[in-house]
């Protein structure tokens, strides 16, 4: 039996990869610091991109109480709901890469650093839940990327041990959380430059380049 003929994966990051959603995360993050008098830039949204809020915020504010960090971390993810509901799109080249990876066998996960709730704002109403045989988001996991534990989960929810599993993101600490599980990264560079993701054993400016041959490859099967 060839590695072809036996069960394949490929976990997808949500936020920059799946749906474009960039925008409504700084402008949430930026509302926030308007409000709370956090000092917030570009270079450190771009720097903290793909971490969990609980990383993110302390950075902000250090110090900041467990309390404190839940009150500002929901309504920042609150405020983020609400803003992408303005324009809730899916990146170029998903529906046509996910119907070429399905076609030809492979299971789908998402893996994402945000909570449920985020991901339910597209999960019906793009499709994504015809798609995806598994998904995992913040509440399942202890350590955030780029801790492993996302793309680990993943592969067990796919029932697929982690080589048998390709990933693609679009942020540093997703690419080195991905390189952590032992799989192969595609890297697009929605969010971060070309340079950053150097790490990542491809780097794409769109899903649009992208194949399920590409994933045979990158995972050591003929194709």
């Amino acid at each position: 039996m060839t590695l072809r003929d036996k069960k394949l994966g490929v976990i997808f990051d949500m936020d920059g990869v799946l749906v474009d959603t960039g925008w409504a995360h700084r402008r949430s993050w930026y509302d926030l610091a308007a409000k709370e008098g956090l000092g917030m830039t570009d270079e450190f949204f771009r720097r903290t991109f793909g971490m969990q809020n609980d990383v993110i915020l302390p950075q902000l504010r250090p110090g900041i109480s467990p309390e404190q960090m839940d009150r500002l971390a929901d309504w920042k993810e609150q405020r983020y709901r609400d803003i992408v509901k303005e324009r809730p799109e899916l990146a170029p080249g998903v529906v046509a890469l996910l119907a070429d990876l399905k076609a030809q066998g492979f299971c789908l996960a998402i893996g994402s650093s945000a909570p449920p709730e985020n991901l339910d704002v597209f999960w019906e109403p793009l499709g994504l839940a015809d798609w995806f045989d598994a998904r995992v988001t913040k509440e399942e996991i202890a350590r955030s990327k780029p801790s492993p534990d996302t793309f680990l989960r993943a592969a067990q929810k796919l029932g697929l041990p982690p080589a048998r599993c390709a990933v693609v993101e679009d942020a540093v600490p997703g690419v080195e959380a991905a390189r952590a599980a032992g799989m192969p990264v595609v890297a697009v560079t929605t969010s971060r430059a070309r340079a950053d993701l150097a790490r990542a054993n491809r780097v794409v400016e769109s899903l649009s380049e992208l194949r399920a041959a590409d994933f045979f490859a990158l995972l050591g099967a003929p194709i």
